[in-house]
């Protein structure tokens, strides 16, 4: 590919440890051991008309697919993980630190698993992988759900004090701290579409708990740069492009208020509080008239429209607001491997037009470096650069896509 990077990109890959590390015990594993039966016996009507079926069918109607358990035991083989990471040229690492782990019960530190996890950031500081923290990545301690958890504002100072003891024990090896990962899917999967924790239909109290993310966010912002000037923080949310399926007027409008309220109301609602603006992209959505809508395009595993080239429109968008940007997770579900070197190909070349129009771009981190436990899916969808054998302890196999991405990568730092 002809592409020109600046020499300062990062280059890299995300996980998150609920759904690497393993043994974790928070508001999530107790749900997955709550609906493990459930998910099982559903799964044939929700993803059965998906065209991997066949070969997931198996896999997607076993309870045990939906308990992460030892997930993919990142939390004890976390260097031999650095280690391929670092054989593929990659130099930044995006993960998040288990708030279940550090505080397993309200206002009691674990010395312990702090230590792991300033272990863990000297292993990959030693390899020259920046460190990229999330402080938040979906996961809370039972003891922070039981008093409500973010649907209570007054809850909110509970994570600013977990935010704060990390900075505290941790933060002479940070400089990247993402805040918050995607509040609206929290918040839409709570409360909307009830696949996620804690399946609670209620439109008030989504906005709300979204509304108390983001405050929580500005909040950890201001306390982190009282602390050192280093630091920078920024929050991650789900950015999809959305295209009009006809030039009819309520197409027009539904497009601007969707883009409004997805996008331009969180963002103005932050404001000025943020270093850099974390994008996740996955996928584009088609708009007829106010609806979202399907057409005849490739998809994923997961049935997610593929259409890497749009993450130009997004970043490009994004761009107006004249912060960094940093795409924290782009990838794809892909358990045959036929498509993901594909959507790197077209995503590099979307943020390299990017910035070439300006746009201030500073890094790829690809979503994942490993398969992991895909949340309510379980562990059956396939996005990892490495391969994960669940039959055979584990065994790590890097994929030819992450080969082929690990190669991109030293071309483009050599320049």
């Amino acid at each position: 590919m002809n592409l020109r990077f600046p020499k300062r990109f990062f280059w890299g890959a995300s996980t998150s440890a609920h759904q690497v590390e393993g043994n974790t015990h928070n508001n999530w594993s107790v749900w997955e051991l709550e609906n493990a039966k459930s998910l099982a016996k559903q799964a044939e009507y929700k993803i059965a008309h998906l065209p991997v079926w066949p070969d997931i069918r198996e896999e997607a109607s076993t309870p045990e697919n939906y308990v992460s358990g030892k997930a993919v035991d990142h939390y004890n083989r976390y260097e031999l993980d650095f280690d391929i990471a670092q054989k593929l040229n990659l130099n930044a690492f995006r993960f998040s630190i288990e708030w279940s782990r550090i505080e397993p019960e309200e206002g009691r530190w674990d010395a312990a698993e702090i230590q792991h996890y300033r272990e863990y950031i000297t292993a990959l500081k030693k390899r020259g992988l920046e460190p990229m923290v999330t402080l938040f990545h979906w996961t809370m301690p039972v003891w922070f759900t039981e008093k409500g958890g973010f649907e209570k504002s007054t809850n909110v100072k509970y994570f600013v004090r977990f935010a704060e003891k990390i900075l505290q024990e941790l933060g002479a090896d940070l400089r990247y701290i993402t805040t918050i990962n995607e509040p609206d899917t929290v918040a839409i999967h709570g409360y909307f579409t009830l696949e996620h924790p804690p399946q609670k239909h209620s439109v008030v109290k989504a906005v709300w708990v979204y509304r108390n993310m983001l405050l929580a966010h500005k909040r950890v912002y201001k306390l982190a740069h009282r602390m050192s000037r280093k630091y920078k923080v920024g929050f991650t949310k789900s950015y999809a492009w959305l295209r009009p399926s006809d030039q009819t007027r309520m197409t027009r409008i539904g497009i601007r208020g969707d883009f409004w309220l997805r996008d331009d109301l969180p963002l103005a609602y932050v404001g000025n509080k943020t270093d850099f603006i974390g994008v996740n992209y996955y996928f584009t959505d088609l708009h007829r008239g106010l609806k979202v809508v399907h057409d005849g395009g490739q998809h994923n595993d997961l049935g997610w429209e593929m259409r890497p080239d749009d993450l130009e429109e997004v970043l490009i968008r994004l761009g107006k607001h004249k912060k960094q940007i940093m795409v924290t997770e782009s990838g794809t579900a892909d358990r045959g491997d036929t498509y993901r070197q594909w959507w790197i190909a077209h995503s590099l070349q979307s943020i390299n037009s990017a910035l070439s129009q300006g746009v201030d771009v500073i890094g790829y981190l690809h979503w994942s470096l490993l398969d992991n436990f895909e949340w309510a899916y379980g562990r059956w969808p396939r996005f990892g650069l490495v391969a994960i054998d669940y039959k055979n302890d584990l065994k790590r196999t890097v994929r030819e896509s992450g080969l082929w991405y690990g190669k991109v990568v030293k071309k483009m730092r050599e320049q």
